[in-house]
C-alpha cells in the first residue's frame, strides 16, 4: 500500500447518488424550471460540428479501467460522470465511438440509451433538473489499444506499443477510448482506478493516491485535482519505470519510462526542472500537482502535453538527434501546461494561441541555450522570425489566416499556421505592446483564466486593457486577414511574393 497524499479529494461520487435520486422525484415545476428538453448533440464548435453536447457541465469524471496481460487486449471500463444541468433534461448525450457501451444509470437507476454515430443518447427514467447535479455512470463499455496507424488519425486516442499503452486524445479523439464531453471547453477534475497484472505499471494525470494489490492484480489511483480537458487524459500500463525526483519549487516531479531506455532517459529528462525555472519566470506558479515526461515506444513521430505527463516517443531521444532536437520540445510541452492546458481553448480555432505560444516559447528558450540552430536551423531568433515573416503570404494562401483553420482535420488544426503563424503573431503583437506590456499580459492570461477555457476573443480583451488602447483591430488584421500586415518596428521586412 503506498501511502496516500495529503491533499483534497473529491467528494465520492457514490456518496452522491442516493440524494440526486430523492432529488430527482421532484417536479420541474416545484423549482420553477421549463419543460425538460433533449440536450444537444453539439457544443456549437464550427471546426467540429458534431462534438460536445450540452445541456449539462461536467464537473468529475471517475475513470475505472481494467487492463489485460497484452498492449493490445481489451480493456473493460467503467466511466463516472457528476454533472450539473444547465437546463432541465429529458434526455441528454455523450461523445462515444466505441463497439461497446455496457449498461447505464442515472442517479443510481438503470437508464435507456441508444449509440447514434459517436453519441450516446441517455433517456433517464425522470427529468433531470435545471441547476441541479447529477450523476451517470455507464458500466462494462469496452475499448480496444491498437498499434499506431498513419493513416487512421483515430488510432492515437488509445494506442499500444511493444512495452504497453497510451492515450493521445488531441484533437478530438478521446472519445474513441471513453465515454465523454469530449470538447475542452467543457473541463472537469478527474480520478483513475487502474487494474492491471502485478508487475505492470499504470500510470495517469495527476498526482498517485494509492495502490493495492490482490489476486494477482494491482489497482493504482490517481487523483487530478485541477480542472482537465477529455483530449489531455493519459492512461498508460505497461512495462515501465516511474522515476520520482521529489519536489522542485512545490511541484512533485516524476517521469514514466519505457523500461528498456531508463538508464538512457534518466538523465536526459532532468533538465525538466531548468525548463521549470525559465518558465515560472516567464509565466507565473505551474498550474498542477505533478509534473513530468512519459516516454514510451509508440513511436508516433509527435510529443504530446497531455496535462502534468507529457508524452514523448524513445526515437525522439535516439542517440542520432542532438540534444539541441529533443530539448526544445520538452520546452515546448511544458509551455503548454499553462498554455493549452491550464488555459484550454474554447473553441478549436483557437489552437493557434496554444501553439503559437508554445512555440514561442520553445524557440526563445532554444536560442538562449545555444540549441536554435540543431533545432530549427537559424542561428538567432530574430533570423527565424524575419524568415516566416517573408513566407507569410505564401502560408496563408495556402492554410489559410492563423486563427481560422480551413478544416478540423489533422493537417489544417496542426499546420505551420498554428505553430509558426501563431509565433508570428505574438512576436508582432510584441513589437506593437513593448516588450514590458508584452511580458506583464503574458503572466496575466495564464493567472486570469487558470483552471478555465479561453479563447481569441478573451485573448484580445486582455491584451487591449495590458496596453490601455483597443488591439482588436491590429490583432484581428494578424489573425484573419489573407494579406500579412506589416512588422512594427521592421520596416525594413519585406515578404515574398506569392506565385
Amino acid at each position: 500500500m503506498v501511502r496516500s497524499l495529503s491533499m483534497p479529494k473529491p467528494k465520492p461520487i457514490g456518496a452522491l447518488v442516493a440524494s440526486m435520486a430523492s432529488l430527482a422525484l421532484l417536479a420541474p415545476a416545484a423549482l420553477g424550471a421549463a419543460a425538460p428538453s433533449p440536450g444537444g448533440t453539439s457544443i456549437g464548435d464550427p471546426l467540429f460540428p458534431t462534438l460536445g453536447n450540452t445541456g449539462y457541465d461536467a464537473q468529475h469524471y471517475d475513470l475505472d479501467l481494467a487492463f489485460g496481460a497484452a498492449p493490445t487486449d481489451p480493456v473493460t471500463g467503467n466511466v463516472t460522470l457528476l454533472a450539473t444541468a444547465t437546463r432541465s433534461l429529458s434526455s441528454f448525450s455523450l461523445d462515444y465511438a466505441g463497439p461497446v457501451a455496457g449498461v447505464v444509470f442515472v442517479n443510481g437507476r438503470p437508464a435507456d440509451y441508444t449509440l447514434t454515430g459517436e453519441k450516446i443518447v441517455i433517456t433517464p427514467g425522470r427529468p433531470l433538473l435545471k441547476g441541479l447535479p447529477f450523476v451517470v455512470a455507464l458500466k462494462g463499455f469496452v475499448s480496444s489499444p491498437r498499434a499506431f496507424n498513419a493513416d487512421d488519425p483515430t488510432s492515437v486516442a488509445f494506442i499500444a506499443g511493444p512495452s504497453g499503452t497510451a492515450m493521445l486524445g488531441q484533437t478530438a479523439y478521446a472519445h474513441h477510448a471513453w465515454p465523454s464531453n469530449d470538447h475542452p471547453s467543457d473541463k472537469a477534475s478527474f480520478s483513475f482506478q487502474l487494474s492491471a497484472p502485478d508487475g505492470e505499471t499504470a500510470v495517469a494525470n495527476g498526482l498517485l493516491a494509492g495502490k493495492r494489490s490482490r489476486g494477482g492484480r494491482t489497482t493504482w489511483s490517481y487523483v487530478q485535482r485541477q480542472p482537465m480537458a477529455t483530449e489531455l487524459t493519459q492512461v498508460a500500463v505497461g512495462d515501465y519505470d516511474v522515476i520520482d525526483r521529489g519536489r522542485y519549487r512545490g511541484v512533485q516531479i516524476r517521469d514514466v519510462t519505457v523500461r528498456s531506455a531508463t538508464a538512457t532517459l534518466r538523465p536526459q529528462l532532468e533538465v525538466e526542472k531548468a525548463q521549470l525555472d525559465w518558465l515560472t519566470d516567464r509565466l507565473g506558479p505551474y498550474p498542477f500537482d505533478v509534473y513530468g515526461s512519459l516516454v514510451s515506444d509508440q513511436n508516433v513521430g509527435f510529443a504530446l502535453e497531455t496535462q502534468t505527463l507529457s508524452y514523448f516517443s524513445t526515437n525522439q531521444f535516439a542517440a542520432t538527434r542532438p540534444e539541441g532536437r529533443w530539448k526544445p520540445v520538452m520546452l515546448h510541452e511544458l509551455a503548454h501546461q499553462w498554455l493549452g492546458n491550464s488555459v484550454a481553448p474554447k473553441e478549436w480555432a483557437d489552437i493557434w494561441n496554444s501553439e503559437g505560444h508554445a512555440t514561442l516559447y520553445e524557440n526563445l528558450w532554444a536560442a538562449e541555450n545555444g540549441y536554435l540552430p540543431d533545432s530549427a536551423g537559424f542561428d538567432t531568433f530574430d533570423e527565424l522570425i524575419r524568415s516566416i515573416y517573408a513566407d507569410g503570404d505564401r502560408a496563408r494562401a495556402e492554410l489559410g489566416p492563423v486563427g481560422r483553420p480551413k478544416s478540423g482535420s489533422d493537417a489544417d488544426i496542426f499546420s505551420s499556421q498554428s505553430y509558426d503563424g501563431g509565433m508570428l503573431v505574438l512576436y508582432a503583437l510584441r513589437q506593437e505592446m513593448g516588450t514590458e506590456a508584452f511580458e506583464r499580459l503574458e503572466r496575466r492570461w495564464p493567472t486570469k483564466y487558470r483552471g478555465r477555457s479561453a479563447g481569441t476573443r478573451e485573448y484580445i480583451a486582455l491584451a487591449s486593457e495590458v496596453a490601455g488602447r483597443d488591439l482588436r483591430p491590429f490583432l484581428e488584421s494578424w489573425l484573419y486577414g489573407t494579406a500579412t500586415p506589416p512588422m512594427p518596428g521592421h520596416p525594413d521586412w519585406t515578404i515574398e511574393p506569392v506565385a
